[in-house]
Parts: structure tokens; C-alpha cells; sequence
């Protein structure tokens, strides 16, 4: 079933190395050569290769034996370890859709199991050979674009159930479930990754959870392995780094672009994080002989 999934995803991609598929929320991607280090709940089926995410300083391989549950926006440093051009990285990324999970968890046959204390919003977990099967079948309507508009849904719900009645399922649960603590921290998530570059204070952002500030910050970091001021600022930097590298901007330029009050501090943060400072980085992404990064987003 891995073979067949790989062999689908190279026929549809051919040597590109991402494709948005007519299928609501599916990517497939390819790569030749390792990436660089470098977010939306997603499910990540690796047919070849293997890759490599950091969250907050926790590393995770996820590979051909392993598939990546992502159930939280996330600015994930990752790089593809293991690719070639005689055998490729190809990889199936499905966006989930936190309505469907809902929907399904209202079915009474469907036991996730609970959920460790401290999880992150990012785990790995075996890739069946039933988890397979319902990728290929969702691949496969690629070839019968008529069928997509009733089949995918189908199939997709298919692809969630089994996440949720594995291990790694109590995480996607503990999200989706309104009132929840896990999702009160996740309308926070939420709120910074779409605002990142407003001044944050944690109060406001508190209110916005509809929890205490102690509370907050204890599942905040439960979930994304940093603190909030943290998580925006990872956020701030690997925004700024996509918008010089892709639109020329000047560091001075971004930094304000993306909420700093001062260059000097921006280029403090810039140089601890990615380990050069903003326009000698962006130079070494821009030579020859730099491996390609991977995009901020799985989109």
C-alpha cells in the first residue's frame, strides 16, 4: 500500500514539488534533495523519504512507518533528512477540518483513548496498512474529478476515524471538543497566529481563551512548547524571513512589518533564532549550493 501511495503521488506530481489538489485539502509534495529548517491541523502521510519537525525544541521524525498529526496552528521548524532524486520525498498532506472531527466524536461507536497529561498539539503515530488504503482511494479521485464533490467527504471522514481510534487520536479530540480547556487555548492560538504582529498582552489574550492568565499560560505551553510572547515570536521571524527571501524587503522594512518596535531588537532575534543575521541569511538562502526550505505553510 506505501508503494501505491508513493507511485500515485509521483504520477500527479511529476517533478513539481507541491500540488493543491482538487480534492478539499489535500497537498501532495515531492523533493529531490534535503531542505533547510524552516501550520493548520493536518494529517502528513510520508509514501518516501523521511522529515524531520522541531517544536519548541522537541524534535519528531515522522517517516514511512510514522505519519504526523499536526491538531494545532504551529510555526514548526522542518526539514526533509532523507530524499534523492532516484528515490524522492513524497509526502500526502491533508488539512483537517475541526467540524468533521466534531462531527464524527458525536458517534457513539467511536472511543478515543485519554489523553496523556502535557501532549503536545503535534505526535506521530503508525501508519496502517487501512490508513493507506483510504489515502490511496482519496488520491485516486484525482483521476475521476466528477466523483470528488460526493466521494471525498466520504473518504476523508474515513481518514479521520482512524486517526481517532488510534493512540494519537485523544489530542485531535481534546481540540475539536468545545469547552474544553485544549480548545479554549487553541481560540488563543488562533487569535496571535492571525494577529502577530498587534502588541500582545496576555491578559487580553486570557479573556479571549476565557481562562485565567496562569491557566492559559500552563496549557499554552502544554500545546506548543513555548509561551505565548514565544509562539509570536516565532511567528514574527519566520514571517519576516519568507517575506525578505520572496519579496525583497530590507530587514529595517520587515522588522516594523511584522511588529517590532525596533530594527536593533528584531536583528537581535532574528540572528539567536536562525543563527545569521536577516540579510547574510537571506544571501545564503539565495546562493547556488543552499538546500531549498521548506514552506512556512503545509498549504
Amino acid at each position: 500500500m506505501r508503494k501505491e501511495l508513493a507511485n500515485k503521488i509521483a504520477f500527479f506530481i511529476g517533478s513539481g514539488e507541491r500540488l493543491s489538489t482538487d480534492v478539499p485539502g489535500l497537498l501532495l509534495s515531492r523533493r529531490t534533495a534535503p531542505t533547510a529548517p524552516t501550520y493548520e491541523p493536518s494529517l502528513a502521510v510520508v509514501a518516501q523519504g523521511r522529515k524531520q519537525p522541531d517544536l519548541g525544541g522537541t524534535t519528531f521524525i515522522f517517516d514511512e512507518s510514522r505519519y504526523l498529526l499536526t491538531s494545532l496552528d504551529l510555526p514548526v521548524i522542518c526539514n526533509v533528512i532523507e530524499a534523492s532524486e532516484e528515490v524522492p520525498y513524497l509526502c500526502f498532506v491533508l488539512k483537517l477540518e475541526m467540524p468533521v472531527v466534531r462531527e464524527l466524536l458525536t458517534r457513539e461507536e467511536i472511543q478515543t483513548p485519554a489523553l496523556p497529561p502535557q501532549s503536545p498539539a503535534m505526535a506521530t503515530g503508525e501508519t496502517t496498512a487501512e490508513l493507506l488504503e483510504s489515502c490511496c482511494r482519496l488520491v485516486d479521485l484525482l483521476e475521476t474529478p466528477q466523483d470528488i464533490p460526493f466521494l471525498s467527504g466520504l473518504i476523508q471522514h474515513e481518514i479521520i476515524y482512524r486517526i481517532l481510534r488510534g493512540p494519537e487520536g485523544a489530542r485531535l479530540r481534546a481540540i475539536a471538543t468545545l469547552g474544553d480547556q485544549s480548545h479554549r487555548t487553541a481560540k488563543a492560538i488562533a487569535w496571535v497566529r492571525t494577529n502577530y504582529a498587534q502588541p500582545l498582552r496576555v491578559e487580553d489574550l486570557a479573556k479571549i481563551a476565557g481562562m485565567g492568565v496562569s491557566t492559559l499560560h500552563h496549557h499554552f505551553r502544554a500545546l506548543t512548547a513555548m509561551s505565548p510572547l514565544q509562539y509570536q515570536k516565532q511567528l514574527r521571524l519566520h514571517a519576516a524571513r519568507e517575506r525578505m527571501l520572496m519579496d525583497g524587503l530590507d530587514a529595517a522594512s520587515v522588522a516594523f512589518e511584522v511588529g517590532y518596535e525596533s530594527a536593533s531588537q528584531f536583528n537581535r532575534e532574528y540572528r539567536r533564532f536562525f543563527g545569521q543575521p536577516p540579510m547574510r541569511d537571506i544571501r545564503t538562502l539565495r546562493s547556488p549550493r543552499a538546500m531549498p526550505l521548506e514552506p512556512i505553510s503545509n498549504r
